[in-house]
């Protein structure tokens, strides 16, 4: 990890929620001065908050208990009453709370003294994902179009489902993925075809909904993220590689396309067979896209990579014609 990129980011989390917690106080303030209901609510919270705390000076540990519990129970009643006058001044439910852009942190970048997902997520985005994953406001599940596939089984495809059927089955698989990522059964992804038919799109898709769960994703090609690795290597820098193996979900987009040598492979060998291993302690899964068939996978690799991806990854195959022709038809009102 480059501590510059840290340092910058830490210096922005503390920005952003300084200025948020200055606009909640503004908030505060401005309801304050036109409503008398919430400034004698506040009054009172401070009334209960400042007498309970002095008589617990003088109770005993049991009279101290039912302090506590007589306390929390009076300042959730005066909660609930500041919901109900929000509602009826049509404000927003947390107009008295601090909108922090991450509530796992609450932007302070940590949660219990280690880098929180989300600040994880940004170092990812700026040192490997570049743009990678930059459209997943766009390519999401809510934008996925069925149409764009044939309905029709055509038997060149040799399978017994249309193109559409079959990606509503591949998009299932998906959604299952990630329904069950914190299941070390749940296997990881291999989505196999030509361009055009989706994968990476689908990809997007799932990068998105898993984000949104506050997992890291970290999504490069196979071989940009080979040819980092070995320059890492030379620059005796081990981030790149425990970055890769430690990320919760890893995304390697068009395997097959690496000049191969050896030590390439077995980078690559260790990295899928590592993180299948992490999940006894750590559940990582791994989503590999490729035009590759599964055969190729052993012709162009060796038995050992092709039977780790046969044993642990649902092999999704993906067929039809290109949609990006068909998106792009759609488009120009030409189909």
């Amino acid at each position: 990890m480059d501590n510059s990129i840290l340092k910058q980011l830490l210096t922005e989390y503390d920005s952003k929620r300084t200025r948020e917690l200055a606009d909640l106080e503004n908030r505060k303030q401005k309801l304050a001065e036109t409503s008398v209901e919430y400034r004698n609510l506040e009054k009172e919270l401070q009334s209960i908050s400042i007498s309970s705390l002095k008589n617990m000076l003088f109770l005993s540990q049991k009279e101290k208990e039912k302090n506590v519990k007589n306390l929390e129970e009076k300042t959730q009643k005066i909660s609930k009453e500041k919901e109900n006058l929000l509602k009826k001044l049509n404000l927003p439910s947390n107009y008295l709370s601090p909108h922090f852009e991450c509530n796992f942190c609450q932007d302070t970048g940590y949660v219990d003294n280690s880098l929180c997902s989300c600040i994880k997520q940004k170092i990812y985005d700026l040192e490997y994902n570049k743009s990678n994953i930059g459209d997943v406001k766009k390519e999401n599940f809510d934008t996925f179009n069925f149409s764009l596939y044939s309905d029709t089984v055509d038997p060149s495809y040799s399978s017994s489902y249309s193109p559409r059927d079959n990606i509503k089955k591949i998009v299932d698989i998906s959604k299952k993925f990630i329904e069950n990522f914190d299941n070390p059964d749940e296997k990881n992804l291999m989505f196999c075809g030509q361009t055009g038919l989706g994968k990476t799109f689908l990809s997007n898709c799932i990068a998105k909904e898993l984000l949104e769960k506050n997992k890291t994703v970290l999504y490069q090609t196979a071989p940009i993220m080979l040819d980092m690795i070995i320059k890492s290597m030379f620059d005796n820098n081990s981030t790149l590689m425990d970055n890769i193996l430690n990320v919760d979900l890893l995304i390697i987009d068009d395997l097959g396309t690496e000049t191969l040598s050896e030590v390439k492979f077995t980078k690559l060998f260790n990295i899928i067979n590592t993180r299948i291993l992490n999940q006894s302690s750590k559940i990582t899964k791994t989503i590999i896209s490729t035009n590759l068939e599964i055969k190729d996978i052993f012709n162009n690799y060796d038995e050992r990579l092709g039977s780790r991806i046969v044993g642990n990854y649902n092999i999704c195959k993906f067929f039809g014609d290109d949609i990006r022709i068909k998106s792009k038809k759609n488009k120009s009102g030409q189909y």
